[in-house]
């Protein structure tokens, strides 16, 4: 059997090498930043502009490296001196109980997370975004914001991890398939319902109103054989100057939902080719796809989990005196994380493969011109970089970059 200090030691040795991966990964996109405008860009940003978006780029990457080097030292110092193990004998002085524990423990760990990260988004927000003109945000609507999203967090995720150790002390090594398929259900269901329950917390969405675009939108959706009833236009301008459009739901409960900063900045063409692309995704079971995988890696990590759950070795890793269900949880998720990596990876490469998908369709199926003028701007509107490595796009990209989706779309023209 593995010793804990054997673990612990694995463990040390998992996040550090994750920071200096990321670390290099950021050093390799940052040697594609130019202070010239590339030729091949030339028909997408003026050279003011493209200034500006290399300036925000610089910015967040270095805003980025003291934000996960802070993290990554508040790490290191809760499992070198014990912290981890502090705080479960401050639970077990309150409770035995293993549902309440997990409870107290993640919570506790969680608000202190969130009270320590919130003078960084405050930065981010007010200092950053504000700098390069996309912020939209109050201080009203941020501490909203926060308060709400402690809530759901609390409700949500302390819901499902009561759920997941209630269903293992009861069930045992099954555990993870019984827990496999509530995970599954809850998913489905937010997928659904996403938009009428999630969403209303935060932004408010109305009816898109009648008149040019929404009978575009209409006449589009009948051609490709779209039933489509749901088309909302959500205030994104209420925190961002940044665009953007989604899909949501499955039958009955799909919807369209366009931020009403792009409908601002784009023609009726446009509009309709970017939801030509999201309907895209539906026609083509993408979203379909998105689910069944997403519940595949879940299972794969609810069986591993099962597997190595049960020894006291993993707590005892983290500076336990015994066994315990949320500081296994916690050592595991550790570990667990190179082969979160990988499979991260295949996601991103089916997500990328489906863009090029999505976007093919809105070409056949509607106008490539309308779709190339619409991704040119939204990426000028939103500053994005047109330049990343290849490899900083192989580990995180989820979108081809701009470049390769235009000149897949040209094929077509």
């Amino acid at each position: 059997m593995i010793m804990a200090h054997t673990i612990f030691i694995i463990i040390i040795i998992v996040i550090i090498f994750n920071y200096l991966f990321e670390r290099y990964l950021d050093y390799l996109n940052s040697t594609y930043w130019s202070n010239t405008i590339p030729p091949e860009l030339q028909d997408i940003y003026d050279a003011e502009e493209y200034k500006k978006s290399q300036e925000y780029e610089k910015a967040k990457q270095r805003f980025s490296l003291i934000v996960e080097s802070l993290s990554f030292i508040a790490m290191l110092a809760m499992l070198m001196f014990g912290g981890f193990a502090f705080l479960d004998k401050f639970v077990r002085e309150y409770t035995t109980n293993p549902i309440l524990m997990a409870l107290l423990f993640f919570g506790i760990l969680a608000l202190v997370a969130d009270i320590l990260s919130t003078p960084f988004s405050i930065y981010s927000i007010f200092v950053i975004e504000e700098k390069f003109g996309f912020n939209r945000t109050t201080p009203k609507t941020f501490v909203l914001d926060k308060i709400k999203g402690l809530f759901l967090g609390a409700i949500i995720g302390g819901g499902i991890l009561a759920f997941i150790v209630w269903i293992y002390v009861s069930t045992g090594e099954w555990f993870w398939v019984i827990a496999w398929a509530a995970i599954g259900l809850f998913m489905i269901f937010i997928t659904m319902f996403y938009s009428t329950l999630i969403v209303p917390l935060f932004n408010k969405q109305t009816p898109l109103e009648d008149g040019e675009l929404r009978v575009a939108i209409e006449k589009f959706a009948s051609k490709v054989g779209f039933k489509l009833n749901n088309i909302f236009v959500i205030d994104g301008s209420k925190r961002s100057n940044k665009a953007n459009a989604y899909f949501s739901g499955l039958g009955a409960k799909k919807r369209i939902v366009l931020y009403d900063t792009l409908i601002k900045d784009h023609t009726v063409d446009e509009l309709v080719a970017v939801l030509a692309h999201e309907i895209g995704h539906y026609k083509k079971k993408h979203t379909l796809t998105g689910i069944i995988l997403s519940l595949a890696q879940t299972g794969l990590m609810l069986f591993i989990l099962s597997l190595f759950i049960g020894y006291p070795v993993l707590s005892q890793a983290l500076g336990a005196d015994e066994g315990s269900f949320h500081m296994g949880i916690l050592a595991f998720g550790l570990l667990y994380s190179p082969l979160s990596l990988v499979l991260g990876l295949v996601m991103n490469v089916v997500s990328r493969k489906n863009e090029y998908a999505a976007d093919s369709f809105a070409g056949i199926n509607f106008n490539p011109e309308a779709l190339i003028s619409a991704l040119k701007k939204l990426s000028v509107n939103n500053l994005s970089n047109l330049r990343p490595h290849p490899i900083y796009v192989f580990f995180y990209y989820s979108h081809p970059p701009l470049l390769k989706r235009l000149s897949a779309l040209k094929t077509q023209m």
